[in-house]
């Protein structure tokens, strides 16, 4: 038995000589290309015969959804920044309109607009001093309130106001007749060529032949 492997065991010893081009070589280059072909279209051929129908890329409705998603995705892209940073306002001190807010609010405040008359530090008790405070005290009302006196006098009529519209408005909601027709005021008018129309007109006819 030792003669007779000994050839077989000298050539395992020294390693083997396979071909490149030997035929189970090329057996298994085949059977993978033909595996990896197959995986490859694997997915395709699932989905080959769900595409029948679809003339355009807008009437496929999976197309259609992945290109609205992409649009969308890409408006958010596009707008990311802009929404990060709008809440970030940085105005200059001496912008127009900031100026404009300052004298508007100068014209408007209470502080500015009534000019008060000095305080006395004299006795509360002296009889000058006392008719004197009340006599700026009334010189001061009447400052305070002169942009108002060419307002009297002058008379107003309730017509057009925001009350008497609104009440104007609520009496034409409300307002039955205007709301609703009644019937016995409709005109009503029969159809002469309707179906029950002509056939007791023909039923008429043949009554008054016989």
């Amino acid at each position: 038995q030792k003669h007779y492997q000994k050839a077989w065991d000298e050539a395992k010893a020294k390693s083997y000589d396979l071909r490149a081009d030997a035929i189970p070589i090329k057996h298994a280059k085949a059977s993978r290309d033909i595996a990896s072909e197959y995986k490859y279209k694997e997915t395709h051929e699932k989905q080959k015969g769900h595409y029948i129908g679809c003339r355009t890329a807008q009437e496929d409705p999976k197309l259609a959804w992945a290109a609205r998603a992409m649009s969308l995705q890409n408006d958010r892209i596009y707008r990311k920044a802009y929404h990060d940073s709008k809440a970030q306002i940085h105005i200059p001190v001496d912008a127009m309109s900031v100026q404009a807010a300052k004298e508007c609010q100068t014209l408007v405040s209470d502080v500015d607009y009534r000019h008060y008359l000095h305080q006395w530090t004299c006795l509360p008790d002296q009889n000058d001093v006392i008719h004197a405070r009340k006599a700026y005290d009334l010189q001061s009302d009447n400052v305070y309130k002169s942009d108002l006196e060419w307002l009297r006098g002058i008379g107003w009529l309730t017509e057009g106001s925001v009350d008497v519209v609104k009440a104007k408005k609520a009496q034409e909601i409300l307002n039955e007749r205007l709301y609703r027709t009644r019937p016995e005021e409709i005109k009503f008018t029969s159809i002469t060529d309707s179906p029950d129309v002509v056939q007791a007109k023909i039923n008429a006819l043949q009554l008054s032949d016989v």
